[in-house]
Order: C-alpha cells, then sequence, then structure tokens
C-alpha cells in the first residue's frame, strides 16, 4: 500500500515536470515525461490526455487519438479525453467523427460556453463537408479548372475581360441554387439570400485577370519567365506586394504542362565535381526560404536544387512560397526539382491554412487550379542512381522497387493506403520491423526495413523530410537515413533550426548545413486556416 501510494506521488511530480517541458514547447520530452507518469499511475485520465495534447502538438495524431480513448476507458466522464481525441480527429480531417466526441464533451459539460461553441463549429464543418459530398462530381466526369484558362487572352485586349464568362457561370449557379431551395423547401428570404451568395462568389472566383495600367509590380514578357522576373517579384513578396493573377496563371499553368510529362520517380544525374542541394519541409515560410536562397545562392543549372515538398500549410504566405518555387522551375527546370508531401493535397490545404491563403491572395479559380497541379507532382526521386529522396518513408511490404513506385499513378488526391500514402506519409522508427503510424495513417518502419530497401535497390541512402527536427534534422538507422527539415522556428514556436543537405559528386557524401529562422512580418502562422482548427491552437 505505501509503494503504490510512493507512486501514485511520485507520479504527480513527474507530471508537473511534464506540464513545465510543455509550456517550454519542448513536446517530445513532455512526452517523456508523461510516459513515466503513466508508468507509475496508469489510472490517471489526466496523463493520457496530458500526453495526447503533446502528440497533437508534434501532429502524431495517431498517437493522440490512442492516449485519449485510454483517458475515456480510465474515466468515461473525463470531458478531456472526449475534447483531445475530437481534437486530434479534427486535425486528420475527419469531422464526423470529430463531432461525436465534441457532443459527448456537451454532454458532459452542458454549462460549458467553450464546449458550446466547439460543438457548433463542428456541426458547421460536418454540414459543409455533406453538402461538398452532395453537389461534387465524379472524377471520371471532372473538367479540369487549367483547360479552361489561356493566359495568352488575359489582358491583351479591352475585349479579353472574363465578365462574360463570370455572368454564364453565375447564371447556371443561380438556378441550380434555386432548384436546390425548391427541393429543400427553404423560404422565400433564404433563397433570395442563396442567390446573392452564389452570383457574388462566383464574380470572386473568376475575379478579375486584367492586368491594369498602375500595377508597378513583376511582369512576364511574353512567355519566358526569366531571372529577372523572379527577382523582382521575390522583392515584391518580401514587400508583401502581390503578383498579378494573369501572371500568376502563366506560372502555375507553365508549370502544369511542365510536371504532366514527368514519371512519378524522377531520376537526377549530377555530374562529377557538381553540387546538388536537398532541402526539407517550408510549410509557407517565405522569408525563411529567401534566407535558404541567400545562405546557398538561388537555384541555377550550376546550383541545382530538389525541394522535398510540404510547400504549403501552416505558415502564412504559402501563396508566395509556392509562386517562387514553380517560376524558379519555369525559369530553369533543371535549376530546381519539385516533390509531392502529404500537405499537397485537399484534404490538407482545406485544414491547414493554403485554401484560405488562395482566396484571400489570388481568387477561388487558382483553389482548384492549384489541386490539379499538386496531383501532378513526382513522388520520390533518385540522385545518381544511389540516393533515394522522399517525403514521408517506407512501405507496409517488402520488395517495393523503383520500378513499381515509377508505375504509381499519381494524377489524383493522395489515397489512404497503398504506395503512393505510404510515400507520402510513413516515419522510421528507432526499433525493427513495422509498427502502428503515429500520425493514424502510413506506418512508422525500423532499419531493418530501410535496410533491406536499399539492398534491393542498389541504394546508399534514404533523405526524407516531414518530421520536425530540434536541429533541422537526424541521422537514423545506422546512418542509412537522414531527415531533412527546412522552416526553422516551425509555427513560430517550435524553436528547432533549419537544415538542407549539400552533395558533391560522385561520393555524394552529405554534408548538412543548419541556419535559424529569420523574422517575418507580423502575420501568425495559420492566419487563413479553418476557424475551427484555429480554436484549439
Amino acid at each position: 500500500m505505501d509503494n503504490e501510494s510512493s507512486n501514485v506521488s511520485q507520479a504527480e511530480e513527474i507530471k508537473v515536470q511534464a506540464n513545465e517541458a510543455f509550456k517550454a514547447h519542448k513536446y517530445g520530452q513532455a512526452i517523456d515525461l508523461y510516459t513515466q507518469a503513466i508508468e507509475l499511475n496508469s489510472q490517471n485520465a489526466v496523463y493520457w490526455a496530458n500526453r495526447a495534447f503533446a502528440h497533437t502538438k508534434l501532429e502524431e495524431y495517431g498517437s493522440a487519438i490512442q492516449d485519449a480513448t485510454k483517458a475515456i476507458e480510465v474515466d468515461p466522464k473525463y470531458s478531456k479525453g472526449y475534447y483531445r481525441r475530437g481534437a486530434a480527429y479534427l486535425a486528420m480531417g475527419k469531422f464526423k467523427e470529430a463531432l461525436k466526441d465534441f457532443q459527448q464533451v456537451k454532454k458532459i459539460c452542458p454549462n460549458d460556453p467553450d464546449a458550446t461553441k466547439k460543438l457548433k463549429e463542428c456541426e458547421k464543418a460536418v454540414m459543409k463537408l455533406k453538402f461538398e459530398e452532395a453537389i461534387s462530381v465524379p472524377e471520371s466526369e471532372r473538367r479540369f479548372v487549367a483547360d479552361s484558362i489561356d493566359y495568352h487572352s488575359i489582358g491583351t485586349s479591352p475585349g479579353s475581360s472574363s465578365m462574360p464568362t463570370q455572368v454564364g457561370i453565375a447564371a447556371v449557379a443561380v438556378a441550380f441554387v434555386a432548384v436546390l431551395a425548391m427541393m429543400l423547401g427553404a423560404a422565400a428570404d433564404t433563397m433570395v439570400a442563396a442567390v446573392v451568395v452564389v452570383v457574388l462568389g462566383t464574380w470572386w472566383w473568376g475575379g478579375s485577370t486584367e492586368v491594369e495600367p498602375q500595377y508597378s509590380g513583376a511582369k512576364i514578357e511574353g512567355d519566358v519567365v526569366t531571372l529577372d522576373f523572379v527577382k523582382k517579384m521575390m522583392d515584391d513578396f518580401k514587400n508583401q506586394k502581390c503578383l498579378h493573377k494573369r501572371y500568376a496563371f502563366q506560372i502555375v499553368l507553365q508549370m502544369r504542362e511542365m510536371l504532366r510529362s514527368q514519371p512519378s520517380l524522377v531520376d537526377i544525374n549530377v555530374p562529377d565535381g557538381s553540387h546538388f542541394t536537398v532541402c526539407g519541409d517550408v510549410h509557407g515560410q517565405f522569408y525563411d526560404l529567401i534566407n535558404i536562397f541567400e545562405l546557398n545562392g538561388l537555384p541555377s543549372e550550376e546550383n541545382p536544387y530538389l525541394f522535398n515538398v510540404d510547400f504549403v500549410d501552416r505558415g502564412s504566405f504559402s501563396v508566395e512560397v509556392i509562386l517562387t518555387l514553380f517560376a524558379l522551375k519555369c525559369m530553369c527546370p533543371s535549376a530546381i526539382y519539385l516533390a509531392r508531401g502529404n500537405h499537397e493535397s485537399r484534404s490538407m490545404n482545406k485544414i491547414y491554412g493554403f485554401e484560405g491563403e488562395v482566396r484571400s491572395k489570388l481568387s477561388e479559380k487558382f483553389v482548384e487550379l492549384f489541386a490539379e497541379v499538386f496531383c501532378c507532382l513526382p513522388l520520390a526521386h533518385v540522385i545518381n542512381q544511389k540516393v533515394f529522396v522522399v517525403h514521408g518513408g517506407l512501405f507496409s511490404v517488402d520488395g517495393v522497387k523503383l520500378s513499381d513506385i515509377k508505375a504509381v499513378d499519381r494524377f489524383c488526391e493522395p489515397p489512404e493506403e497503398g504506395l503512393m500514402c505510404e510515400l507520402l506519409w510513413s516515419d522510421p522508427q528507432p526499433f525493427p520491423g513495422r509498427g502502428p503510424s503515429k500520425r493514424g495513417v502510413g506506418l512508422s518502419f525500423g532499419a531493418d526495413v530501410t535496410r533491406k530497401f536499399l539492398q534491393d535497390n542498389n541504394l546508399d541512402l534514404i533523405v526524407r523530410s516531414h518530421e520536425v527536427k530540434d536541429e533541422g534534422y537526424e541521422i537514423e538507422h545506422d546512418g542509412k537515413l537522414i531527415t531533412i527539415f527546412s522552416a526553422p522556428n516551425y509555427c513560430d514556436q517550435m524553436g528547432n533550426k533549419g537544415a538542407y543537405i549539400q552533395f558533391e559528386a560522385p561520393d555524394l557524401k552529405p554534408n548538412i548545413v543548419t541556419f535559424s529562422a529569420v523574422p517575418h512580418p507580423d502575420v501568425k502562422p495559420m492566419a487563413y486556416a479553418n476557424n475551427f482548427l484555429r480554436m484549439f491552437q
């Protein structure tokens, strides 16, 4: 009895230490300490829920759901267990599951105004999801937005206005809403309001693409994106000026055409004596991207880069990041390579800010356009047949060959299982074999899995991104796997360094360079994110 009492007391002391680590944004340390407390007293729901919260901060939503579920099992009336699990489901875009948990929170705490507010927001999200599902077009019938845009005809003559198209789309949209409202028995004032919203929204969808005489920003002359244009555009972005939509259309459409012709796995050749730079996640941190170029030089044929995805979301300068990288690729395709990550997807962009930012800085049409282009991004790269570069990691089965990756049909939204999912979502683990993903998507894989994949494909090294690291990088799996992360002080709170890797042929020995965050304008991360998600930050 005395020993049990001692364990309970010691667990409480460790919980206090864990809480302090959490407050200092040392979430990994907090998880370790909460784990120690749980080992001493596994029947305290608070420890499980607190560890779930720390997992959420590290985007380990699968682990957060497991811990929150355990908290509920220990104490079915502990509202924070449902709260933490609901928040994790929400972060994964599983709104229906989140709604059930917030309904339970409201049931346990009927007079809690915060619980009421979050439940209402969750109900709105689920209703919006149901509406989108109801009006969605099957993939086989979907028409690409990109095919409806000819940037050559924009702004070239007085008759090139997009007004007639907008009027036509508005008429069809109004008719649709009217029919839908009559089917649902909506009141007259509701129908009028809906029609007004649709007309204004349609105008917003198209937006004006004429280049106004007073526009003084970067301009593309003809079809060629030049270095002078890119430099001018980057300077404008640094001063928080926008690129005109006409030129944004040109960059994104040219990028789409370029990417569509590439395979799902791209081979990169670095000549002997030449160097090559690999960067990790950028996540909308434009000013840190500019700092990389100041430290390491702009991309060029003599100074090529591979940006290993997650260009957007969370950081509130994602539009500036993606247009800069796309423009550099258009300027010189061999100067920069771009790959797809788990955040180059509709579901992530809808939640974590990119979709809202695109609407604010460009237009609704660009939301669809970027989604289409992201589906064209390659899934992985191989440098000189020796270094395999991918955003997430490896697979749930052995025997996957590079040819299997090349054969993946990537022109779609990422599925929830299979090779494409695992390439974008998986993470390494410190012990052998395979295990469940701490994120709730993909899997975790050990050094033995890494070693076998490398042997099967005659490779030397895996470089991947996808995870925040305190030093900007981490070398794992007996030196055969490197994680690289290029967004320092992630979300303005993690305090981590950023890093990139320089390789020089022929030996391709990795030289890792770390750097710190630089100041940026006072626009907070997640400024454009889903309103409901911001409530939990």
